[in-house]
């Protein structure tokens, strides 16, 4: 087999041409913390990671004149406490706007307000105020000129009375006439959309028993078929989303679009939280940003492209609740990373052979053929296999760069040499990725050649080839 020594610009490339669409991902910047860093400070991690658009809590004055003039667009919230008042005059609202809106626009890119957040699950029984307070904030915007910032509230995904199948979603009886088919005709009227917080992990930690982690975390799996619609599922997040899509379907509201207001999984938890750890979070979000930033829209909604804010920026030391609450943050307080997740088209083009802004590749589970079958292996140990599923071209590529510009020894897969059979490009694909992974020390991203590979715990072999764990 001959190998041509490529530059990693031309894998990459390979990667990026290879999307029929582009997402947007945001992250959710949550304070509920004493020890996090000032919010200029926080503005140059934000450009420093290509974060270009976050979603706050509050409207606070010394975060919104940090982000003036650092094109990151933000979306702020009313919330809950005041939207009794906001729903009973405009008047009220009108004081909000001109105290937390225009001081700051439009040098500091408002992009929407969230009017409330998950108000259904609010203890304080506040359904009822939430489409007259909307209504209101909207008002007070046009009377002060303004018509670049949408309105719309996040809502739990606990608002579906049914999500499994997909196509069976529905919204609560109970909420549909009071206040979901009034909120969704506000938003189709204005041009909004609807915010959703979406969170498999809570579904995989209640239901482990029949929901698989790979299914879960966005990783290769043999998908949920919907018997009703016949889409099969490779992902929670997508059947969920999806089931979303069915019940807004069902009330006739097809061309409302829908924002991911929040979606994340945490990195440490109780021992009761399922799921909860750090490998775990690592490659949900690092998986999820791929899939929005590549892929496509959902089965239902294919040619809307996915937008997905990730929760949360930092680690919060004050919030209540169980361990993972705590725990859901990509960096630490002291601003390094908890792990590396891309946030961008050109963090994933970085992600061969970088240490930082790595995309977690979707792991499929080796599986017995003519030509390689699994072993059990010693705890802690793992090694990189190559993905079939991309094609020869870009196996080929990557396979080119990892025997030449990125130093594996493939000496073994040349000809006549120990593991040059089987003679496939996918057998010495995973000799040379391996061998490029274990001389990096197994460092998170080294083992992805822009989703040509993945990490396996279970030693591969390829007819009598055995692979290194490590130079």
């Amino acid at each position: 087999m001959a190998y041509t020594l490529i530059t990693t610009l031309l894998l990459l490339i390979s990667t990026i041409t290879s999307s029929t669409a582009t997402g947007t991902i945001g992250v959710n910047y949550g304070r509920i913390a004493n020890n996090l860093p000032d919010p200029t400070k926080v503005v140059q991690l934000l450009k420093q990671n290509s974060i270009n658009h976050i979603k706050i809590f509050d409207t606070d004055s010394t975060v919104l004149k940090a982000l003036s003039g650092s094109k990151i667009t933000v979306t702020v919230c009313l919330p809950n406490e005041q939207l009794k008042s906001a729903a009973a005059d405009q008047t009220f609202t009108d004081s909000w706007v001109i105290s937390n809106i225009l001081p700051y626009h439009p040098s500091t890119i408002i992009e929407a307000i969230a009017v409330g957040n998950e108000v259904f699950v609010d203890p304080n029984n506040i359904t009822n105020f939430l489409v007259p307070a909307m209504k209101n904030v909207y008002a007070s915007l046009t009377k002060n000129n303004i018509t670049t910032i949408s309105v719309s509230s996040p809502i739990a995904l606990s608002a579906l009375a049914t999500s499994y199948p997909s196509s069976a979603g529905t919204f609560k009886p109970d909420l549909i006439e009071p206040v979901m088919k009034p909120m969704l005709s506000f938003l189709q009227k204005t041009g909004s959309y609807l915010m959703m917080n979406v969170y498999p992990f809570f579904a995989y930690a209640a239901n482990t028993d029949t929901i698989s982690l790979d299914y879960a975390l966005l990783r290769e799996n043999n998908g949920v078929k919907d018997t009703k619609s016949g889409i099969t599922y490779k992902s929670l997040f997508e059947a969920q989303l999806d089931a979303v899509y069915a019940a807004l379907n069902a009330l006739q509201f097809n061309d409302v679009k829908v924002v991911v207001s929040e979606t994340g999984w945490p990195s440490k938890g109780d021992s009761n939280e399922i799921g909860a750890a750090e490998d775990n979070a690592e490659q949900y979000n690092g998986n999820l940003v791929r899939r929005v930033l590549i892929g496509s829209g959902t089965p239902l909604r294919p040619n809307d492209p996915l937008v997905v804010y990730l929760f949360a920026l930092f680690n919060e030391n004050q919030k209540t609740g169980p361990t993972s609450e705590r725990n859901y943050g990509l960096f630490y307080p002291n601003e390094q990373k908890v792990y590396n997740v891309p946030f961008s088209m050109k963090d994933l083009a970085n992600v061969n052979g970088s240490k930082t802004d790595v995309a977690v590749a979707p792991t499929p589970s080796p599986s017995p053929s003519s030509d390689g079958d699994v072993t059990v292996s010693k705890v802690g140990e793992t090694w990189c296999v190559a993905n079939g599923n991309v094609g020869e071209k870009k196996l080929q590529d990557a396979l080119d760069y990892a025997c030449g510009e990125g130093g594996a020894d493939c000496r073994p897969i040349q000809s006549g040499d120990t593991c040059y059979n089987p003679n496939t490009l996918e057998a010495h694909a995973s000799y040379a990725f391996n061998s490029y992974y274990q001389k990096q020390a197994r460092a998170s991203g080294s083992c992805d050649f822009g989703g040509a590979a993945y990490v396996v715990s279970q030693p591969p072999r390829y007819g009598s080839c055995k692979f290194p764990t490590g130079y």
